[in-house]
Parts: structure tokens; C-alpha cells; sequence
């Protein structure tokens, strides 16, 4: 897991001032300049021609800047607040106006994380989470905080660090995208005086200690175990229950009770050497004594009959 520092660093390194950027207009004028002053010298055979020409076109190679499509200039008049380029090519007066920042107004992605924080139950846990933003002001990123990406990837993780310390565990677990958009209100409560608007948080891992993972697997099995028996226990009374109701329809109707018991014997008599244990109350109660024995006279006489039957060539 990166370490919190380190989360910064790469942060931090999105955005960077770049005032020495060089594009082709500047290369064009310092050539043009440079040409001018060199035939000058040649014209009038003094060398301060190209001189003059090579220092007038390194200034005026300063005028000229080239802001890409996703990207806004901030231009500062001798140190005060002159306003906003870009996108594509803009001028600038040179050794006056100076560009202090490049603002990316693309989507971007900052990693940040929590290490070793201790939710409301007490049980230390490390979060690693994605923070998706975006600036949508481009004049408050630059003048209302000194760094705007290294003070959101602050503002992300002390929230993180805030919300963890008043979840439980088991809301931390279960209840991710409650989290997330808790999470994402939080952030973007606090980056959008800085011209900034969160879009989405998106948790990558809650990582537990070892032991308090063997816990939480054996309660889990406790739990599915516990479920199991209660499904059995409800089994159990459904099935009595639609005895009780058979019985009370055998009770009254002593045909379907006889039809019931030699179905009973066709099923327990039908397959090869079928064994029957019948309680001798049922067969007072129910009539069964001259089924069984026929019943019973039937498979002696098969029996019999595949004895006596001469074996097959």
C-alpha cells in the first residue's frame, strides 16, 4: 500500500507551472529578428545588427504562448491578476505579464488513502479510495489556495479519516456506496471555494487485520450454520403439520386410509427382494392382515416359479 506522502507526491505532480514553454510562433519571430539584424550587418557592415536583432527577437519570443485545448493560462501584470488564456495561441507583454499557472480543466484522478484508522468500534483499518474531480474555475484554483492539487489530496483523506471514525465496521463493509456519497458530499464541500468539484469517490479496498479476518469467517459460518438448522426446524413442522391434516382426512374416509396402505405394499413389494416392516396396530386399524398374506403368498409363488424355471442355454 503507498504510504500517504507518496500518494501526495503524485498528486502534486498533475500540475506543474511550465513558463518555459517554447512554440513555433516564438521560434518564427527570434528567426525573422535574427534574419533582420543580420542583414542589417551586411547592409551597413556593423556588427550591432545582428546584436540588436538577436535581443529583440529573444524578447519578443517571450510574447507569444500556446495554451493546449484543455487548458487555461493564468496571466499575472506585474504580479496582479490580469485574467485567463487559452485555449490555443495568446500573447503576452514580455518582462511584464508572466504566466503563473497551466489549470487542467480536464477529468483527473487522485489516489489517496487512510492507514491504520480506527473505526467506531475500535478496529484499525487501512482504506485505499479514488478521488475523480475536476477544476471548473480556473481564476479561484489559482489565487484562493497556494497548491489546489495538493490540498485536495489533503481535504480527501482527512475526510476519509473523519467518516471511517464514525462508521462501524460492518457499515465500512457493507455500505460502501452510502460511504462513497458521504464521502464525495464532504470533499466537495470543502474544494469548491477553491474553484474545484469532486464527481465521484470510489473505494479500491478495506483492508482488515488477519486475525479479525479468521474471526469474522468463523462467525460467518456460525451464522450459515445457524440458518441451516432453522430452515430444518421449519421443514420439520411443515412436514408434521401436513400429516395432521392427512390424518384428519383419513379419519374420514376409511377408503382412501385402504387405498392409501396397499399402494403402501405395491411400492414397498414392487422391487427385488423389498423388505416391509408393517406395525401391527396397522394392520388391526386398518384391515391390512388379508392384504399382507396375499400380498406375502404372491412373492412366494414368484419366488417359487423363478426356482422351478430350467435355466437358459
Amino acid at each position: 500500500m503507498a504510504t500517504n506522502q507518496d500518494l501526495v507526491k503524485s498528486a502534486g505532480a498533475l500540475q506543474k507551472p511550465n513558463n518555459a514553454r517554447i512554440n513555433v510562433v516564438s521560434g518564427l519571430l527570434f528567426t525573422v529578428m535574427f534574419g533582420c539584424g543580420l542583414a542589417v550587418t551586411i547592409a551597413l557592415n556593423n556588427p550591432l545588427g545582428v546584436i540588436g536583432g538577436t535581443l529583440l527577437g529573444l524578447l519578443l519570443a517571450l510574447s507569444p504562448k500556446v495554451a493546449n485545448q484543455w487548458e487555461r493560462g493564468v496571466v499575472l501584470r506585474l504580479g496582479r491578476y490580469s485574467g485567463l488564456r487559452g485555449p490555443g495561441l495568446f500573447w503576452v507583454i514580455p518582462l511584464v505579464d508572466t504566466v503563473s499557472d497551466w489549470i487542467d480543466q480536464r477529468v483527473i484522478t487522485t489516489s489517496f488513502a487512510a492507514e491504520q484508522t480506527l473505526t467506531a468500534d475500535t478496529v484499525p483499518v487501512n482504506v485505499d479510495a479514488v478521488l475523480f474531480w475536476m477544476v471548473f474555475d480556473p481564476e479561484k484554483a489559482a489565487l484562493e489556495v497556494q497548491d489546489y492539487t495538493q490540498a485536495i489530496s489533503w481535504a480527501a483523506q482527512t475526510a476519509l479519516r473523519d467518516i471511517i471514525g464514525r462508521t462501524s465496521l460492518v457499515d465500512l463493509l457493507r455500505g460502501r456506496e452510502r460511504i462513497e456519497d458521504e464521502l464525495q458530499k464532504l470533499i466537495d464541500e470543502r474544494t469548491t471555494p477553491w474553484g474545484v468539484t469532486v464527481q465521484s469517490v470510489e473505494m479500491r479496498d478495506v483492508v482488515i487485520p488477519e486475525s479479525l479476518q479468521d474471526a469474522m469467517s468463523r462467525e460467518a459460518q456460525a451464522e450459515r450454520e445457524k440458518h441451516a438448522r432453522i430452515i430444518l426446524g421449519q421443514a420439520e413442522v411443515e412436514i408434521a403439520q401436513l400429516f395432521q391434516d392427512a390424518a384428519r382426512a383419513y379419519e374420514s374416509n376409511p377408503t382412501a386410509l385402504h387405498l392409501r396402505a396397499m399402494n403402501m405394499l405395491y411400492e414397498g413389494l414392487k422391487e427385488k427382494g423389498a423388505l416391509m416392516l408393517v406395525p401391527s396396530s396397522a394392520v388391526e386399524s386398518m384391515g391390512m392382515g388379508g392384504l399382507l398374506g396375499a400380498a406375502a403368498l404372491q412373492q412366494q409363488a414368484l419366488t417359487q416359479q423363478k426356482q422351478n424355471q430350467p435355466p437358459q442355454p
